[in-house]
């Protein structure tokens, strides 16, 4: 999607401030140089938990609230921008106007409790819930028409692997066939057949190679990369018709703390992780099979009494720049990647209506 907009003309990046009182999203334009500026905030019309944790296996400092990635996702041809509520148990979404701004479109609930991780493919959207002590976690699935109206999918509500998961992160195979649920407290990847008419049923259960699963991301091949926010590493598995996970390369470690987002370039020869406890980024090669080799790692934010402690993050879709969250500042880290896969550091812009604590989710285009 082609943006103009007061001479931004590259795309927009958006971000969840996840309050309490009333969630919005923030919009930045993008310019050429990958740089951000404020367009403005949009309210979802339902509330986020604030620096509350929506999990009792994460930590209680506010960093990372919803303890997932994909809080906040563009749909694949980017005319819809859909995000989490966890606070009032609802999805949001968003019409997305060709100058990058948003359009409201509709809010329904969650299909469960504290909803924290989104995917979307073609006009199919699956969304997990953490649940509490009386309500289990969960996938449940809606229908997305041509004005981002979402309508729930009869039976496609299901379970995780036990009633208090803690899913971190939900994704679809490439060709949509299958959802997989990062299980963060039982380690495990649970794998769930989707039909053709977007209807989940009971899931093939893997052990997770490394401890802790969090975010994950496919290849161009394929292959499925997920982090280890316990082992600190990076596993990638094939993954075949049956739900099976395999394998290729196990808990390639990259020395830092609190390994749990992930981004991969669209040609799919770099990966990146926000490593939160440790405030850095690691750089992964990654290779044709979907072998795995760690090369760095970087601070999130320029060296300063206060880094940042990165969360979410993303990529644009020219593979020129990341973008990351820094979840305990508000602020967003602009880093120029070169065609050798390295970070340049660009800019941090931080910005008094996004709050310090409690933002959380990432899209950007």
């Amino acid at each position: 999607m082609s943006k103009n907009y007061n001479g931004y003309s590259c795309g927009m990046v958006y971000i969840m401030t996840n309050s309490a009182e009333c969630n919005q999203i923030a919009a930045f334009y993008r310019n050429s140089e990958g740089l951000l500026s404020l367009n403005r905030l949009y309210k979802t019309q339902g509330r986020g938990t604030g620096s509350r944790e929506v999990s009792s296996a994460t930590p209680t400092n506010g960093i990372d609230p919803l303890a997932s990635q994909g809080s906040l996702v563009l749909s694949d041809n980017q005319h819809f921008l859909f995000a989490v509520n966890a606070g009032s148990n609802t999805v949001s979404s968003f019409c997305v106007l060709n100058n990058g701004e948003l359009s409201f479109s509709d809010v329904v609930p969650s299909g469960g409790i504290q909803p924290n991780s989104i995917c979307v493919k073609n006009n199919i959207l699956y969304v997990s819930n953490v649940g509490d002590k009386k309500n289990d976690s969960n996938i449940t699935g809606f229908y997305i028409d041509n004005r981002g109206h979402l309508t729930p999918i009869p039976y496609s509500t299901y379970s995780l692997s036990t009633p208090n998961a803690q899913p971190s992160h939900i994704i679809f195979s490439p060709d949509g066939k299958q959802l997989i649920a990062s299980e963060l407290t039982t380690n495990r990847l649970s794998v769930y057949p989707i039909d053709n008419k977007g209807v989940s049923s009971c899931p093939t259960v893997n052990d997770s190679n490394g401890k802790g699963p969090f975010g994950s991301a496919f290849t161009s091949s394929r292959v499925l990369i997920v982090a280890e926010a316990e082992t600190n590493a990076l596993s990638s598995y094939s993954i075949s018709p049956n739900g099976l996970l395999d394998v290729v390369c196990g808990s390639i470690k990259n020395g830092q703390q609190a390994t749990c987002w992930i981004s991969i370039t669209p040609d799919s020869k770099y990966a990146y992780t926000s490593n939160t406890s440790s405030r850095t980024i690691s750089f992964y090669r990654v290779y044709p099979n979907g072998s795995l080799e760690y090369i760095e790692s970087i601070n999130s934010t320029s060296n300063c009494p206060n880094l940042g402690a990165p969360i979410d993050n993303g990529i644009s879709n020219d593979g020129q720049y990341l973008y990351v969250l820094n979840g305990n500042k508000g602020s967003i880290s602009v880093f120029g990647i070169k065609s050798n896969g390295y970070l340049v550091l660009l800019q941090e812009i931080e910005c008094r209506e996004i709050p310090q604590f409690g933002t959380q989710g990432l899209a950007v285009f």
